[in-house]
Protein backbone atom coordinates (compact mmCIF):
# COMPACT_ATOMS: atom_id res chain seq x y z
CA UNK A 1 0.00 0.00 0.00
CA UNK A 2 1.16 3.56 -0.56
CA UNK A 3 2.22 5.38 2.57
CA UNK A 4 -0.44 7.64 4.09
CA UNK A 5 1.07 10.34 6.26
CA UNK A 6 -0.45 12.59 8.87
CA UNK A 7 0.95 16.04 9.50
CA UNK A 8 -0.71 18.90 11.33
CA UNK A 9 1.82 21.48 10.19
CA UNK A 10 0.84 21.69 6.52
CA UNK A 11 -0.09 25.15 5.34
CA UNK A 12 -1.68 25.26 1.92
CA UNK A 13 -0.85 28.71 0.56
CA UNK A 14 -4.00 30.03 -1.06
CA UNK A 15 -2.56 33.46 -1.77
CA UNK A 16 -1.55 33.70 -5.42
CA UNK A 17 2.16 33.44 -6.09
CA UNK A 18 2.06 36.56 -8.22
CA UNK A 19 1.08 38.74 -5.25
CA UNK A 20 4.08 37.89 -3.07
CA UNK A 21 5.82 40.99 -1.79
CA UNK A 22 9.29 39.58 -2.53
CA UNK A 23 8.81 39.85 -6.29
CA UNK A 24 10.75 42.43 -8.24
CA UNK A 25 8.94 45.15 -10.17
CA UNK A 26 9.45 43.24 -13.42
CA UNK A 27 8.06 40.08 -11.87
CA UNK A 28 5.06 41.92 -10.46
CA UNK A 29 4.29 43.36 -13.88
CA UNK A 30 4.57 39.97 -15.52
CA UNK A 31 2.41 38.48 -12.77
CA UNK A 32 -0.39 40.97 -13.34
CA UNK A 33 -0.22 40.30 -17.07
CA UNK A 34 -0.21 36.56 -16.41
CA UNK A 35 -3.28 36.87 -14.19
CA UNK A 36 -5.10 38.73 -16.97
CA UNK A 37 -4.01 36.15 -19.53
CA UNK A 38 -5.10 33.31 -17.26
CA UNK A 39 -8.51 34.85 -16.70
CA UNK A 40 -8.98 35.28 -20.46
CA UNK A 41 -7.76 31.78 -21.31
CA UNK A 42 -9.91 30.33 -18.53
CA UNK A 43 -12.97 31.89 -20.10
CA UNK A 44 -12.03 30.49 -23.51
CA UNK A 45 -11.27 27.10 -22.01
CA UNK A 46 -14.56 26.87 -20.17
CA UNK A 47 -16.41 27.75 -23.35
CA UNK A 48 -14.84 24.77 -25.10
CA UNK A 49 -14.80 22.29 -22.21
CA UNK A 50 -16.79 19.07 -22.00
CA UNK A 51 -20.47 19.22 -21.14
CA UNK A 52 -20.75 19.87 -17.43
CA UNK A 53 -24.41 19.75 -16.53
CA UNK A 54 -25.12 17.83 -13.30
CA UNK A 55 -24.34 14.13 -13.61
CA UNK A 56 -22.38 14.47 -16.84
CA UNK A 57 -18.84 15.21 -15.67
CA UNK A 58 -16.46 12.56 -17.01
CA UNK A 59 -13.38 12.21 -14.82
CA UNK A 60 -11.25 10.06 -17.10
CA UNK A 61 -9.26 12.18 -19.57
CA UNK A 62 -10.69 15.39 -18.08
CA UNK A 63 -8.60 18.54 -18.46
CA UNK A 64 -8.03 21.56 -16.26
CA UNK A 65 -10.59 23.47 -18.32
CA UNK A 66 -13.10 20.63 -17.95
CA UNK A 67 -12.75 20.66 -14.17
CA UNK A 68 -13.12 24.42 -13.88
CA UNK A 69 -16.09 24.41 -16.24
CA UNK A 70 -17.79 21.71 -14.17
CA UNK A 71 -17.18 23.64 -10.96
CA UNK A 72 -18.51 26.83 -12.51
CA UNK A 73 -21.63 24.95 -13.64
CA UNK A 74 -22.17 23.49 -10.17
CA UNK A 75 -21.61 19.95 -11.47
CA UNK A 76 -18.49 19.21 -9.42
CA UNK A 77 -16.90 20.11 -6.12
CA UNK A 78 -13.23 19.93 -5.29
CA UNK A 79 -13.90 17.24 -2.69
CA UNK A 80 -15.72 15.11 -5.28
CA UNK A 81 -12.87 15.47 -7.74
CA UNK A 82 -10.20 14.50 -5.24
CA UNK A 83 -12.22 11.58 -3.90
CA UNK A 84 -12.71 10.15 -7.37
CA UNK A 85 -8.98 10.23 -8.07
CA UNK A 86 -8.31 8.57 -4.71
CA UNK A 87 -10.84 5.89 -5.63
CA UNK A 88 -9.01 5.19 -8.88
CA UNK A 89 -5.66 4.94 -7.12
CA UNK A 90 -7.18 2.52 -4.62
CA UNK A 91 -8.75 0.44 -7.39
CA UNK A 92 -5.82 0.11 -9.78
CA UNK A 93 -2.46 1.05 -8.30
CA UNK A 94 -1.78 -1.76 -5.82
CA UNK A 95 -4.44 -4.07 -7.24
CA UNK A 96 -4.69 -5.35 -10.80
CA UNK A 97 -3.10 -4.10 -13.04
CA UNK A 98 -0.82 -3.18 -10.11
CA UNK A 99 0.87 -0.22 -11.77
CA UNK A 100 2.67 0.73 -8.53
CA UNK A 101 2.84 4.44 -9.32
CA UNK A 102 2.09 5.95 -5.91
CA UNK A 103 4.64 6.18 -3.11
CA UNK A 104 2.72 8.37 -0.64
CA UNK A 105 -0.85 9.65 -0.64
CA UNK A 106 -1.46 13.08 0.88
CA UNK A 107 -3.67 12.43 3.95
CA UNK A 108 -4.89 16.02 3.91
CA UNK A 109 -6.02 15.99 0.29
CA UNK A 110 -9.73 15.97 1.13
CA UNK A 111 -9.28 18.59 3.85
CA UNK A 112 -7.48 20.84 1.39
CA UNK A 113 -10.24 20.22 -1.12
CA UNK A 114 -12.80 21.41 1.43
CA UNK A 115 -10.78 24.58 1.98
CA UNK A 116 -10.74 25.23 -1.75
CA UNK A 117 -14.47 24.60 -2.02
CA UNK A 118 -15.06 27.17 0.72
CA UNK A 119 -12.80 29.65 -1.02
CA UNK A 120 -14.56 29.09 -4.34
CA UNK A 121 -17.96 29.63 -2.73
CA UNK A 122 -16.86 32.96 -1.27
CA UNK A 123 -14.60 34.43 -3.95
CA UNK A 124 -14.19 32.09 -6.92
CA UNK A 125 -11.10 30.33 -8.17
CA UNK A 126 -7.94 30.76 -6.13
CA UNK A 127 -5.71 30.60 -9.18
CA UNK A 128 -5.07 28.84 -12.49
CA UNK A 129 -4.57 25.45 -10.80
CA UNK A 130 -7.56 25.71 -8.47
CA UNK A 131 -8.20 22.20 -7.11
CA UNK A 132 -5.99 20.52 -9.69
CA UNK A 133 -4.68 17.25 -8.18
CA UNK A 134 -0.96 16.89 -8.91
CA UNK A 135 1.12 13.72 -8.98
CA UNK A 136 4.61 14.80 -7.89
CA UNK A 137 7.77 12.82 -8.52
CA UNK A 138 9.25 11.79 -5.18
CA UNK A 139 12.51 13.51 -6.01
CA UNK A 140 10.92 16.86 -5.15
CA UNK A 141 10.78 18.07 -1.55
CA UNK A 142 7.53 18.43 0.37
CA UNK A 143 7.53 19.65 3.96
CA UNK A 144 4.38 17.70 4.82
CA UNK A 145 5.12 14.39 3.07
CA UNK A 146 8.16 12.10 2.91
CA UNK A 147 10.56 12.49 0.01
CA UNK A 148 12.11 9.09 -0.63
CA UNK A 149 13.98 9.47 -3.95
CA UNK A 150 12.77 5.91 -4.56
CA UNK A 151 15.01 4.58 -1.78
CA UNK A 152 14.13 2.72 1.39
CA UNK A 153 16.90 4.75 3.05
CA UNK A 154 14.75 7.88 2.78
CA UNK A 155 11.24 6.44 3.10
CA UNK A 156 10.69 8.27 6.42
CA UNK A 157 12.61 11.43 5.49
CA UNK A 158 10.40 14.54 5.64
CA UNK A 159 12.26 17.67 4.47
CA UNK A 160 11.87 20.89 6.41
CA UNK A 161 10.94 22.87 3.30
CA UNK A 162 8.85 22.75 0.16
CA UNK A 163 10.60 22.90 -3.18
CA UNK A 164 10.06 26.15 -5.07
CA UNK A 165 7.97 24.36 -7.68
CA UNK A 166 5.71 22.99 -4.93
CA UNK A 167 5.23 26.43 -3.40
CA UNK A 168 4.27 27.82 -6.79
CA UNK A 169 1.74 25.10 -7.51
CA UNK A 170 0.15 25.31 -4.06
CA UNK A 171 -0.09 29.08 -4.33
CA UNK A 172 -1.88 28.68 -7.66
CA UNK A 173 -4.48 26.46 -5.99
CA UNK A 174 -3.13 22.98 -6.74
CA UNK A 175 -3.33 20.02 -4.38
CA UNK A 176 -0.35 17.68 -4.14
CA UNK A 177 -2.46 14.53 -4.26
CA UNK A 178 0.41 12.05 -4.08
CA UNK A 179 4.14 11.55 -4.37
CA UNK A 180 4.95 9.10 -7.15
CA UNK A 181 7.36 6.21 -7.35
CA UNK A 182 10.57 6.82 -9.25
CA UNK A 183 13.66 4.93 -10.35
CA UNK A 184 15.93 4.92 -7.31
CA UNK A 185 18.03 8.10 -7.17
CA UNK A 186 16.66 9.12 -10.58
CA UNK A 187 17.41 6.24 -12.92
CA UNK A 188 15.27 3.51 -14.52
CA UNK A 189 12.01 2.20 -13.05
CA UNK A 190 12.90 0.14 -9.95
CA UNK A 191 13.55 1.23 -6.38
CA UNK A 192 14.16 -0.28 -2.95
CA UNK A 193 11.30 1.81 -1.51
CA UNK A 194 8.58 0.22 -3.65
CA UNK A 195 9.72 -2.39 -6.17
CA UNK A 196 8.83 -2.08 -9.86
CA UNK A 197 6.78 0.55 -11.70
CA UNK A 198 4.74 -0.80 -14.61
CA UNK A 199 3.59 0.60 -17.94
CA UNK A 200 -0.07 1.67 -17.95
CA UNK A 201 -0.61 0.11 -21.39
CA UNK A 202 1.13 -3.20 -20.71
CA UNK A 203 2.15 -3.95 -17.10
CA UNK A 204 4.64 -6.52 -18.34
CA UNK A 205 6.65 -3.75 -19.98
CA UNK A 206 8.71 -0.97 -18.49
CA UNK A 207 7.25 2.53 -18.06
CA UNK A 208 10.59 4.17 -18.89
CA UNK A 209 12.21 6.25 -16.21
CA UNK A 210 12.98 7.67 -13.95
CA UNK A 211 9.67 9.56 -13.71
CA UNK A 212 7.82 6.32 -14.41
CA UNK A 213 5.38 6.66 -11.52
CA UNK A 214 4.22 10.05 -12.71
CA UNK A 215 4.02 8.79 -16.30
CA UNK A 216 1.95 5.67 -15.67
CA UNK A 217 -0.10 7.45 -13.00
CA UNK A 218 -1.17 10.35 -15.19
CA UNK A 219 -1.81 7.98 -18.11
CA UNK A 220 -4.10 5.90 -15.88
CA UNK A 221 -5.96 9.01 -14.68
CA UNK A 222 -4.76 8.85 -11.07
CA UNK A 223 -4.30 12.63 -11.09
CA UNK A 224 -4.92 15.63 -13.32
CA UNK A 225 -1.34 16.70 -14.08
CA UNK A 226 2.12 15.55 -13.07
CA UNK A 227 5.61 16.83 -12.43
CA UNK A 228 8.65 14.88 -13.58
CA UNK A 229 12.39 15.50 -13.55
CA UNK A 230 14.58 15.11 -16.61
CA UNK A 231 18.35 14.70 -16.43
CA UNK A 232 18.82 12.60 -19.55
CA UNK A 233 15.25 11.89 -20.61
CA UNK A 234 13.20 11.10 -17.51
CA UNK A 235 10.21 13.30 -18.38
CA UNK A 236 10.02 12.49 -22.06
CA UNK A 237 10.63 8.76 -21.79
CA UNK A 238 7.75 7.93 -19.43
CA UNK A 239 5.54 10.39 -21.30
CA UNK A 240 6.25 8.81 -24.68
CA UNK A 241 5.61 5.20 -23.62
CA UNK A 242 2.46 6.20 -21.70
CA UNK A 243 0.86 8.33 -24.46
CA UNK A 244 1.42 11.63 -22.65
CA UNK A 245 2.75 15.09 -23.30
CA UNK A 246 6.09 15.61 -21.58
CA UNK A 247 8.11 18.82 -21.70
CA UNK A 248 11.78 19.14 -20.84
CA UNK A 249 12.26 22.93 -20.58
CA UNK A 250 15.42 24.89 -21.21
CA UNK A 251 17.30 24.32 -17.95
CA UNK A 252 17.09 27.88 -16.50
CA UNK A 253 13.32 28.14 -17.04
CA UNK A 254 12.11 26.22 -13.95
CA UNK A 255 13.70 26.33 -10.50
CA UNK A 256 15.30 23.11 -9.28
CA UNK A 257 15.55 24.35 -5.68
CA UNK A 258 14.33 21.60 -3.39
CA UNK A 259 15.07 18.52 -5.50
CA UNK A 260 17.89 16.01 -5.23
CA UNK A 261 20.31 16.58 -8.12
CA UNK A 262 21.79 13.98 -10.42
CA UNK A 263 23.73 16.10 -12.91
CA UNK A 264 23.02 19.78 -12.18
CA UNK A 265 24.09 20.94 -15.64
CA UNK A 266 21.22 18.98 -17.18
CA UNK A 267 18.70 18.48 -14.34
CA UNK A 268 15.33 20.14 -14.86
CA UNK A 269 11.70 19.82 -13.77
CA UNK A 270 8.73 19.92 -16.11
CA UNK A 271 5.10 18.99 -16.83
CA UNK A 272 3.70 15.57 -17.69
CA UNK A 273 0.09 15.78 -18.83
CA UNK A 274 -2.53 14.20 -21.05
CA UNK A 275 -2.92 17.29 -23.23
CA UNK A 276 -0.69 20.04 -24.55
CA UNK A 277 -2.96 22.74 -23.16
CA UNK A 278 -2.64 21.34 -19.65
CA UNK A 279 1.14 21.22 -20.06
CA UNK A 280 1.12 24.89 -21.05
CA UNK A 281 -1.13 25.80 -18.12
CA UNK A 282 1.15 24.02 -15.68
CA UNK A 283 4.24 25.61 -17.22
CA UNK A 284 2.67 29.05 -16.82
CA UNK A 285 2.67 28.48 -13.06
CA UNK A 286 6.07 26.86 -12.47
CA UNK A 287 8.40 29.06 -14.56
CA UNK A 288 10.27 32.11 -13.36
CA UNK A 289 13.26 33.46 -11.50
CA UNK A 290 14.07 31.97 -8.11
CA UNK A 291 16.80 33.49 -5.97
CA UNK A 292 17.50 30.00 -4.61
CA UNK A 293 18.45 28.70 -8.06
CA UNK A 294 20.80 31.24 -9.61
CA UNK A 295 20.62 29.62 -13.02
CA UNK A 296 17.01 30.79 -13.38
CA UNK A 297 18.32 34.34 -13.78
CA UNK A 298 19.16 33.41 -17.37
CA UNK A 299 15.44 32.94 -18.04
CA UNK A 300 14.53 36.52 -17.16
CA UNK A 301 13.21 38.16 -20.31
CA UNK A 302 12.53 34.82 -22.00
CA UNK A 303 9.19 33.99 -20.39
CA UNK A 304 5.98 34.97 -22.22
CA UNK A 305 2.98 36.30 -20.35
CA UNK A 306 1.13 33.06 -21.07
CA UNK A 307 2.04 29.80 -22.75
CA UNK A 308 -1.64 28.85 -22.98
CA UNK A 309 -2.60 31.94 -24.96
CA UNK A 310 0.03 31.05 -27.57
CA UNK A 311 -1.68 27.81 -28.61
CA UNK A 312 -3.35 27.76 -32.03
CA UNK A 313 -4.87 24.94 -34.06
CA UNK A 314 -3.12 26.22 -37.20
CA UNK A 315 0.21 26.51 -35.39
CA UNK A 316 2.05 24.30 -37.91
CA UNK A 317 1.04 26.22 -40.99
CA UNK A 318 4.08 27.60 -42.81
CA UNK A 319 6.71 26.37 -40.34
CA UNK A 320 9.82 24.41 -41.35
CA UNK A 321 10.41 21.15 -39.52
CA UNK A 322 13.50 18.97 -39.92
CA UNK A 323 13.37 15.21 -39.34
CA UNK A 324 16.28 13.34 -37.75
CA UNK A 325 16.30 9.74 -38.98
CA UNK A 326 19.75 8.73 -37.70
CA UNK A 327 19.43 6.70 -34.48
CA UNK A 328 20.83 8.39 -31.38
CA UNK A 329 21.28 5.04 -29.62
CA UNK A 330 24.05 2.84 -31.01
CA UNK A 331 22.04 -0.24 -29.96
CA UNK A 332 19.08 0.67 -32.18
CA UNK A 333 18.44 -2.08 -34.74
CA UNK A 334 16.55 -0.87 -37.85
CA UNK A 335 16.34 -4.43 -39.19
CA UNK A 336 14.02 -5.68 -36.45
CA UNK A 337 10.23 -5.89 -36.63
CA UNK A 338 10.12 -3.99 -33.35
CA UNK A 339 11.86 -0.99 -34.93
CA UNK A 340 9.67 -1.16 -38.03
CA UNK A 341 6.50 -1.04 -35.91
CA UNK A 342 7.61 2.28 -34.43
CA UNK A 343 8.81 3.54 -37.81
CA UNK A 344 5.35 3.03 -39.31
CA UNK A 345 3.84 5.27 -36.64
CA UNK A 346 6.54 7.88 -37.15
CA UNK A 347 6.10 7.93 -40.93
CA UNK A 348 2.39 8.57 -40.41
CA UNK A 349 3.21 11.37 -37.96
CA UNK A 350 5.50 13.06 -40.50
CA UNK A 351 2.68 12.87 -43.06
CA UNK A 352 0.36 14.46 -40.50
CA UNK A 353 2.81 17.34 -40.03
CA UNK A 354 2.73 17.98 -43.77
CA UNK A 355 -1.06 17.75 -43.83
CA UNK A 356 -1.18 20.37 -41.06
CA UNK A 357 0.73 22.84 -43.22
CA UNK A 358 4.32 22.28 -42.14
CA UNK A 359 7.16 22.27 -44.65
CA UNK A 360 9.11 19.14 -43.77
CA UNK A 361 12.83 18.69 -44.48
CA UNK A 362 13.41 14.94 -44.30
CA UNK A 363 16.05 14.00 -43.33
CA UNK A 364 18.42 16.42 -41.66
CA UNK A 365 21.80 15.38 -40.27
CA UNK A 366 23.76 16.60 -37.25
CA UNK A 367 27.50 16.44 -38.09
CA UNK A 368 29.43 13.78 -36.15
CA UNK A 369 26.44 13.14 -33.89
CA UNK A 370 27.32 9.55 -33.02
CA UNK A 371 30.93 10.31 -32.05
CA UNK A 372 29.90 13.36 -30.02
CA UNK A 373 27.27 11.34 -28.16
CA UNK A 374 29.92 8.76 -27.32
CA UNK A 375 32.13 11.46 -25.80
CA UNK A 376 29.20 12.79 -23.75
CA UNK A 377 27.77 9.46 -22.66
CA UNK A 378 29.37 9.00 -19.24
CA UNK A 379 29.10 12.47 -17.74
CA UNK A 380 28.92 11.63 -14.04
CA UNK A 381 31.60 14.08 -12.91
CA UNK A 382 29.10 16.36 -11.13
CA UNK A 383 27.11 13.68 -9.33
CA UNK A 384 28.98 13.02 -6.08
CA UNK A 385 29.74 16.67 -5.35
CA UNK A 386 26.14 17.69 -6.07
CA UNK A 387 24.54 14.93 -4.00
CA UNK A 388 26.84 15.55 -1.03
CA UNK A 389 26.19 19.30 -1.09
CA UNK A 390 22.45 18.70 -1.31
CA UNK A 391 22.35 16.25 1.60
CA UNK A 392 24.45 18.60 3.72
CA UNK A 393 21.60 21.13 3.52
CA UNK A 394 19.30 18.76 5.42
CA UNK A 395 20.07 18.33 9.11
CA UNK A 396 17.54 15.50 9.36
CA UNK A 397 18.72 13.51 6.33
CA UNK A 398 19.42 9.86 7.27
CA UNK A 399 22.76 9.90 5.41
CA UNK A 400 25.05 12.74 4.38
CA UNK A 401 27.07 11.50 1.41
CA UNK A 402 26.79 9.42 -1.73
CA UNK A 403 29.34 6.99 -0.29
CA UNK A 404 27.14 6.45 2.78
CA UNK A 405 24.20 5.74 0.48
CA UNK A 406 26.20 3.06 -1.30
CA UNK A 407 27.79 1.59 1.85
CA UNK A 408 24.30 1.03 3.29
CA UNK A 409 23.80 -1.86 0.88
CA UNK A 410 20.14 -0.92 0.49
CA UNK A 411 20.17 0.51 -3.03
CA UNK A 412 18.85 -1.82 -5.75
CA UNK A 413 21.85 -3.55 -7.36
CA UNK A 414 21.57 -2.01 -10.81
CA UNK A 415 21.45 1.54 -9.44
CA UNK A 416 24.24 0.88 -6.97
CA UNK A 417 26.45 -0.42 -9.76
CA UNK A 418 25.91 2.76 -11.79
CA UNK A 419 26.26 5.21 -8.90
CA UNK A 420 29.53 3.70 -7.72
CA UNK A 421 31.10 4.78 -11.01
CA UNK A 422 30.58 8.41 -9.94
CA UNK A 423 32.44 8.05 -6.64
CA UNK A 424 35.70 9.97 -6.62
CA UNK A 425 34.95 11.93 -9.77
CA UNK A 426 34.82 15.73 -9.70
CA UNK A 427 34.38 18.62 -12.08
CA UNK A 428 38.12 19.25 -11.76
CA UNK A 429 38.88 16.03 -13.64
CA UNK A 430 40.28 16.32 -17.15
CA UNK A 431 37.43 14.17 -18.41
CA UNK A 432 34.94 16.85 -17.44
CA UNK A 433 36.69 19.37 -19.67
CA UNK A 434 36.34 16.90 -22.54
CA UNK A 435 32.61 16.67 -21.83
CA UNK A 436 32.26 20.45 -21.96
CA UNK A 437 34.19 20.65 -25.23
CA UNK A 438 32.06 17.92 -26.81
CA UNK A 439 28.89 19.64 -25.62
CA UNK A 440 30.00 22.92 -27.19
CA UNK A 441 30.81 21.17 -30.47
CA UNK A 442 27.46 19.37 -30.54
CA UNK A 443 25.51 22.52 -29.68
CA UNK A 444 27.22 24.49 -32.43
CA UNK A 445 26.58 21.70 -34.92
CA UNK A 446 22.87 21.58 -34.08
CA UNK A 447 22.30 25.33 -34.14
CA UNK A 448 24.22 25.70 -37.43
CA UNK A 449 22.29 22.84 -39.04
CA UNK A 450 19.00 24.47 -38.03
CA UNK A 451 20.18 27.79 -39.46
CA UNK A 452 21.42 26.21 -42.70
CA UNK A 453 18.03 24.59 -43.28
CA UNK A 454 16.06 27.56 -41.89
CA UNK A 455 14.31 25.25 -39.45
CA UNK A 456 11.89 26.28 -36.74
CA UNK A 457 12.16 22.91 -35.00
CA UNK A 458 13.37 19.33 -35.36
CA UNK A 459 11.36 16.15 -34.81
CA UNK A 460 12.25 12.52 -34.19
CA UNK A 461 10.84 9.50 -32.37
CA UNK A 462 11.39 9.70 -28.62
CA UNK A 463 12.19 5.98 -28.86
CA UNK A 464 12.93 4.00 -32.03
CA UNK A 465 11.90 0.79 -30.25
CA UNK A 466 8.91 -0.22 -28.14
CA UNK A 467 9.32 -0.39 -24.34
CA UNK A 468 10.93 -3.68 -23.35
CA UNK A 469 9.46 -6.48 -21.28
CA UNK A 470 10.49 -6.17 -17.63
CA UNK A 471 13.18 -8.71 -16.77
CA UNK A 472 12.43 -11.20 -14.01
CA UNK A 473 15.63 -10.14 -12.21
CA UNK A 474 15.17 -6.37 -12.63
CA UNK A 475 15.23 -5.84 -8.85
CA UNK A 476 18.12 -8.14 -8.04
CA UNK A 477 20.62 -8.24 -10.90
CA UNK A 478 23.13 -5.38 -11.31
CA UNK A 479 23.51 -6.32 -14.97
CA UNK A 480 19.91 -7.21 -15.81
CA UNK A 481 19.30 -7.58 -19.54
CA UNK A 482 15.87 -6.18 -20.30
CA UNK A 483 17.01 -3.84 -23.11
CA UNK A 484 15.65 -0.93 -21.05
CA UNK A 485 15.75 2.31 -23.02
CA UNK A 486 16.54 0.62 -26.32
CA UNK A 487 16.28 3.08 -29.19
CA UNK A 488 16.24 6.17 -26.97
CA UNK A 489 16.62 9.47 -28.82
CA UNK A 490 16.26 11.59 -25.69
CA UNK A 491 19.91 12.61 -25.27
CA UNK A 492 20.01 15.50 -27.75
CA UNK A 493 18.06 17.87 -25.51
CA UNK A 494 20.08 17.50 -22.28
CA UNK A 495 23.38 17.33 -24.14
CA UNK A 496 22.73 20.69 -25.79
CA UNK A 497 20.55 22.30 -23.13
CA UNK A 498 17.81 22.94 -25.70
CA UNK A 499 14.13 22.23 -24.90
CA UNK A 500 12.22 19.21 -26.17
CA UNK A 501 8.61 18.10 -25.95
CA UNK A 502 7.11 14.69 -26.68
CA UNK A 503 3.49 14.32 -27.78
CA UNK A 504 1.44 11.17 -28.50
CA UNK A 505 1.95 10.06 -32.11
CA UNK A 506 -0.20 6.94 -31.99
CA UNK A 507 0.17 3.25 -31.27
CA UNK A 508 2.06 0.35 -32.79
CA UNK A 509 0.33 -2.82 -33.93
CA UNK A 510 1.17 -4.17 -30.45
CA UNK A 511 -1.02 -1.38 -28.97
CA UNK A 512 1.98 0.39 -27.44
CA UNK A 513 2.32 4.20 -27.48
CA UNK A 514 4.84 6.07 -29.61
CA UNK A 515 6.00 9.62 -28.89
CA UNK A 516 6.85 12.30 -31.46
CA UNK A 517 9.46 14.65 -30.03
CA UNK A 518 9.73 18.33 -30.99
CA UNK A 519 13.14 19.96 -30.36
CA UNK A 520 13.89 23.67 -30.57
CA UNK A 521 16.33 26.44 -29.77
CA UNK A 522 16.72 27.66 -26.17
CA UNK A 523 13.62 29.26 -24.63
CA UNK A 524 11.34 28.30 -27.54
CA UNK A 525 8.93 26.41 -25.29
CA UNK A 526 6.01 28.56 -26.47
CA UNK A 527 6.78 27.66 -30.08
CA UNK A 528 7.18 23.95 -29.35
CA UNK A 529 3.95 23.87 -27.36
CA UNK A 530 2.15 25.59 -30.22
CA UNK A 531 3.50 23.09 -32.77
CA UNK A 532 2.60 20.16 -30.54
CA UNK A 533 -0.86 21.59 -29.88
CA UNK A 534 -1.58 21.95 -33.59
CA UNK A 535 -0.40 18.39 -34.18
CA UNK A 536 -2.43 17.08 -31.24
CA UNK A 537 -5.62 18.83 -32.32
CA UNK A 538 -5.25 17.57 -35.89
CA UNK A 539 -4.56 13.95 -34.97
CA UNK A 540 -5.99 13.21 -31.49
CA UNK A 541 -3.65 10.25 -31.10
CA UNK A 542 -3.87 9.78 -27.33
CA UNK A 543 -6.13 7.00 -26.09
CA UNK A 544 -6.53 6.04 -22.41
CA UNK A 545 -5.14 2.69 -21.26
CA UNK A 546 -7.83 -0.02 -21.43
CA UNK A 547 -6.65 -1.69 -18.20
CA UNK A 548 -7.83 1.23 -16.02
CA UNK A 549 -11.38 1.98 -17.25
CA UNK A 550 -13.92 4.22 -15.48
CA UNK A 551 -15.01 2.78 -12.15
CA UNK A 552 -18.50 1.31 -12.14
CA UNK A 553 -19.28 3.08 -8.86
CA UNK A 554 -18.01 6.48 -10.03
CA UNK A 555 -20.39 9.35 -9.38
CA UNK A 556 -20.06 13.10 -9.85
Amino acid sequence: MPTIMSDSNDVHGLALIWSRSKETGVMKLRSRLALTAWSFSLALGIAGAQSSSPGQFQLEEATIDDVHAAMTAGALTCRELVQRYLDRIDAYDKKSPHLNTVQTINPRALELADELDASFASSGFVGPLHCIPVLLKDQVETSDLPTSYGSVLFEDFVPERDATIVLKMKSAGAIILAKTTMGEFASRYVGSAFGIIRNAYDPNRNPSGSSGGTGSGIAANFGMVGIGEDTGGSIRGPAAVNSLVGLRPTVPLVSRHGMMPATPATDTLGPMTRTVRDAAALLDVIVGYDENDALTAFAVGHVPDSYVSGLHEDGLRGVRIGVIREPMDDKTDPETDDYKKVLAVMDAAISDLRASGAEVVDPVVIPDMASLFERLENNNFETEQAVNAYLEEHTNAPVKTLQQILISGKVVPWRASSLIKAVGKTTSDAGYLQVLLAKEELTLGVIKMMADHELDAIVYATFDHQPSVIAADALTNPETEDTYGLGSNRALSPMTGFPALTVPAGFTTDALPVGLEFFGRPFTEAMLLNFAYAYEQATERRKPPPLTPPLASASP
